[in-house]
């Protein structure tokens, strides 16, 4: 399938690469006058104050809050996580000084490759998956384009097309390491699970941070058919994405089949889970469809949108295995690397997957 089918493509025909059951159609791109909207459905707001100055009784809460909001819809919107919102409103700046400050040629020099996993590196527009032709350029950055772990054979420029970017945005990945685990801790904590059991995998672990530059729109762009990002759902355990200036995120209800429009507050962040969760938790917190469509307001057509979420995963060895007290599991141990290139095959290619999956 070419992306000019994908405009038209039902997620369905690409069901034989999933790893955890999906039974949702929906079409790729957005679809005027046959889409319907949920305009009761209200993402649940998690106070994570609650996790960090309310004893255990706030923790205990704070779980509570959120695992019934993942239980839910896998979507819920964080407030008072303590990262500072003028950092948010710096990387949005940042972001478009990335794509808008060097050439397309520059950027090409770091055209993605699959290390690992992860699929790190630049995106041009219309070309961040074979399937469809998404109006996103996107730039995405494994733990190892970071000098996290003070590697003496780290250079810059290996990741990087510009000095001083990767020193700004290590700031944000280094505010965000700081919520994975009391995130996954309450996560466990409201299925009932050992809140620790993920700490040490959690730890220096691997993660997808990704800039998205979405230009403003043209006239073209609008009578396409193509949507701003296509309709998927996230791969990771679960993404941390900051709220962003300008709307067009809509989560679907899998309940009803209707789209929920979702603009989260300013400063607060947007948190929901994926494969990787749906896996280990025996299909208890889904992996939800979500997309990128047009702005309500056509005002905002010719204003760029940004955004930065940060998917988190784990290192390649590990052993995705269903948590216990969870039920019969539905799903068999697998490493980590095999599930993960498997599923991103449907927008790499069927030769993205590592041997293992390829001769399975």
């Amino acid at each position: 399938m070419n992306q000019k089918e994908g405009i038209e493509a039902l997620n369905q025909e690409f069901r034989k690469y999933e790893q955890v059951r999906k039974d949702q159609a929906y079409h790729l791109s957005e679809k005027e006058g046959e889409d319907q909207f949920d305009d009761e459905y209200v993402i649940r707001t998690c106070d994570m104050g609650l996790y960090f100055n309310g004893g255990e009784a706030g923790k205990r809460a704070f779980a509570c809050q959120l695992g019934e909001a993942m239980r839910g819809i896998g979507f819920a919107i964080l407030t008072n996580h303590g990262v500072d919102p003028a950092l948010y409103d710096e990387a949005e700046r940042k972001t478009a000084e990335v794509f808008e400050t060097t050439t397309r040629d520059e950027r090409m020099k770091y055209h993605a490759q699959r290390f690992g996993s992860v699929n790190q590196g630049y995106f041009p527009i219309k070309e961040t998956t074979i399937i469809h032709p998404d109006l996103v350029e996107g730039w995405v950055f494994c733990r190892r384009a970071f000098n996290l772990d003070h590697n003496p054979a780290y250079k810059e420029s290996d990741y990087w097309p510009r000095p001083g970017f990767e020193p700004f945005f290590r700031k944000l990945v280094i505010e965000h390491e700081k919520l994975i685990l009391p995130i996954m801790q309450s996560i466990l904590l409201n299925l009932g699970v050992d809140q620790h059991c993920y700490d040490k995998k959690f730890t220096k672990t691997n993660f997808g941070f990704r800039l998205n530059y979405y230009p403003p729109l043209s006239a073209e762009d609008e009578v396409s058919g193509g949507g701003r990002m296509l309709g998927h759902e996230d791969v990771d355990f679960f993404t941390i994405l900051p709220a962003q200036s300008v709307d067009g995120l809509q989560v679907l209800n899998m309940k009803n089949k209707k789209w929920i429009r979702l603009q989260a507050p300013k400063g607060s962040i947007v948190l929901n889970t994926g494969d990787y969760m749906q896996r280990i938790t025996n299909d208890i917190l889904p992996s939800t469809t979500h997309r990128v469509s047009k702005p309500m307001s056509k005002s905002l057509y010719g204003k760029p949108r940004i955004s930065f979420p940060m998917a988190i995963y784990v290192w390649e060895d590990e052993i995705l295995e269903v948590l216990p007290n969870t039920g019969k599991p539905k799903y068999d141990p697998v490493r980590a690397e095999e599930f993960h290139t498997r599923i991103t095959s449907k927008y790499y290619g069927d030769s993205y997957a590592d041997s293992n999956a390829q001769s399975k």
